[in-house]
């Protein structure tokens, strides 16, 4: 095998962007925007930040788990909810986890530090109503290869996205080709066609980034320039 490209010796990534008609992607998921959802809030002890979603420590806790049927294999994995409790407080959280069962359709486990901004902690559980919102002060995202990734085998996660990310694809020599989504938040290509070549991004309302130039180095976050428009 081959070792991976150096970063001295690759071009900086590039990026473009183009909307599609569409006012959303056709494999958006279970979570879609201008949609209000119904649930309870529980909270979790969230640690470092990290989760499921394997973006990570964060050092903003205003997180929370996605119960599992609205995780949807990580589809939910980077969205940012506006929470709403009965009582007028709300909380912008951003999904970094999975709530596995028994949590219901619906249901957000909130880190503590959240749940706070909405009750006080002993209240336990409490309904909600939230919807998907795009923030305001999101930098670049940035493109970072699993762990043992190679022109043979490669796993792709997308970091740091104003907007859930709906499918990713990548360059071949035939064409674009889209990569399945696992449950821990990477894009896999097992025969390795594709790795090491550009990207494609598509987010839940349709908008497409086109990145170049993301060396073929595991485990190294590399930012792409680029950024979904706000909605």
């Amino acid at each position: 095998m081959s070792p991976p490209p150096s970063a001295g010796s690759t071009p900086a990534p590039s990026a473009s962007s183009s909307a599609l008609k569409a006012s959303a992607a056709p494999s958006a998921g279970r979570i879609r925007p201008a949609v209000s959802y119904q649930g309870v809030a529980t909270a979790y002890e969230a640690g470092d930040g990290s989760g499921a979603c394997l973006y990570g420590p964060s050092g903003d806790l205003m997180i929370a788990a996605m119960n599992h049927a609205d995780y949807e294999t990580a589809t939910a994995c980077g969205a940012y909810v506006l929470v709403r409790a009965a009582n007028g407080a709300s909380v912008t959280v951003r999904i970094v986890n999975e709530c596995p069962l028994p949590c219901a359709p619906g249901q957000l486990d909130l880190s503590r530090q959240a749940f706070a901004r909405l009750a006080e902690l002993s209240a336990g559980r409490i309904p909600i109503t939230w919807t998907l919102v795009s923030p305001a002060g999101s930098d670049a995202l940035s493109i970072r290869y699993k762990t043992g990734s190679s022109r043979h085998w490669c796993g792709v996660q997308v970091i740091g996205h104003r907007n859930p990310v709906a499918g990713l694809e990548v360059r071949t020599t035939d064409g674009w080709r889209r990569l399945a989504r696992t449950d821990y938040n990477y894009f896999l290509a097992a025969d390795g066609n594709g790795c090491g070549g550009g990207i494609r991004v598509t987010d839940v309302y349709g908008e497409q980034l086109t990145v170049e130039g993301i060396a073929l180095e595991p485990d190294v976050v590399q930012p792409a320039r680029v950024q979904f428009a706000r909605h």
